[in-house]
């Protein structure tokens, strides 16, 4: 799910690391990773031995069709291990002092079913008791979202702190644009096998937190995974509430 281009050769050089703990152990892996399919379709595919997903998909649609394997940790992040949030960004010049700013402000969003970039804030605005924003705009990716406001196509967005982090390394429309709050923690993005693999998952955590763990620095700073945390299903029980999006997007209801 944080496949950058900039970081490709080391996210390879984890997925081989993982393909070879697999081995190790008796589990036969593809030995590349498959980035032409379509997610959704992978995520339930009955042979899926191993992938990323987001909290919020997981947690309303794939919680009964999937077997959780764990969640990775970012340390760089300084959040709890297996767990994430979500900074609010805007440009630098037009950063609002207070959410009470953001009524009339454009929101740009990555997807709706994103939790980092949708349904966090969303929820994060509620409890602030803001409403009424304009039409959002939908970008199809964190990234896109970095580039909408900084160009001025939207005045503000919610980006995973994960990419965050990526995009303060690699993108350069960064520099146009401040963080000016931050939204509670909730689970990170969670690694999935399919049901037919269910006996295997904690085979699949040990060797994915050894492939981990035995990572030349170099990668493991590039991927910025430091380990993982056994989650469990019912960690990301909260995220299926029903999210409130008419109080806050009307034009999206």
């Amino acid at each position: 799910m944080y496949d950058w281009p900039e970081i490709r050769e080391a996210t390879d050089s984890l997925w081989q690391a993982v393909h070879q703990q697999l081995r190790e152990r008796g589990v036969e892996a593809p030995q590349a990773l498959d980035r032409h399919a379509d997610p959704e379709t992978l995520w339930t595919a009955p042979d899926l031995l191993l992938s990323q997903t987001c909290g919020y998909p997981y947690a309303t649609m794939l919680a009964d069709k999937v077997t959780l394997v764990g969640t990775p940790a970012h340390a760089v992040t300084r959040a709890d291990p297996g767990r994430y949030f979500s900074v609010l960004v805007a440009r630098k010049n037009e950063a609002p002092r207070h959410l009470a700013d953001l009524p009339g402000k454009r929101f740009a969003f990555n997807m709706r079913h994103s939790q980092s970039g949708f349904a966090a804030p969303v929820r994060f605005l509620v409890q602030a008791g803001q409403a009424s924003q304009p039409a959002p705009l939908e970008t199809g990716a964190h990234r896109a979202s970095i580039w909408a406001v900084a160009q001025g196509e939207a005045d503000w967005a919610a980006i995973d702190a994960v990419t965050w982090e990526l995009a303060k390394r690699h993108e350069p429309a960064l520099r146009h644009l401040t963080v000016f709050a931050t939204t509670p923690q909730t689970p990170a993005l969670p690694l999935i096998t399919s049901l037919q693999h269910a006996g295997r998952a904690d085979i699949i955590a040990d060797a994915f937190e050894a492939a981990i763990a035995g990572l030349d620095q170099q990668t493991r700073d590039a991927v910025l995974v430091t380990g993982m945390r056994r989650s469990r299903p019912q960690d990301y029980t909260p995220l299926a509430a029903p999210l409130p999006v008419r109080q806050v997007f009307p034009a999206l209801a």
